[in-house]
């Protein structure tokens, strides 16, 4: 049982690091404003490529999110 402890707690501290980087890695809110505001031109290709890029980590942090949140009820039942 001490052994199914120690891999579950290594797997949720590996799933609380990719989630903090997975986080860190997405795009902020108001970087658009700041970047019309600045005149910075993108092309509409690049901006449908920025998009699906952080619809997939918004995607990979709620999948994540729930992970650890389920591993963490586990461990506090085991």
């Amino acid at each position: 049982m001490d052994i199914l402890k120690l891999i579950l707690t290594i797997l949720q501290v590996l799933l609380g690091v990719f989630l903090v980087v997975v986080v860190l890695l997405q795009e902020g809110k108001t970087a658009g404003l700041s970047g019309a505001i600045s005149g910075g031109a993108d092309t509409f290709l690049s901006k449908n490529k920025a998009k699906s890029w952080d619809a997939k980590l918004a995607r990979w942090t709620k999948w994540v999110a729930i992970a650890f949140v389920v591993l963490t009820l586990v461990l506090s039942l085991v």
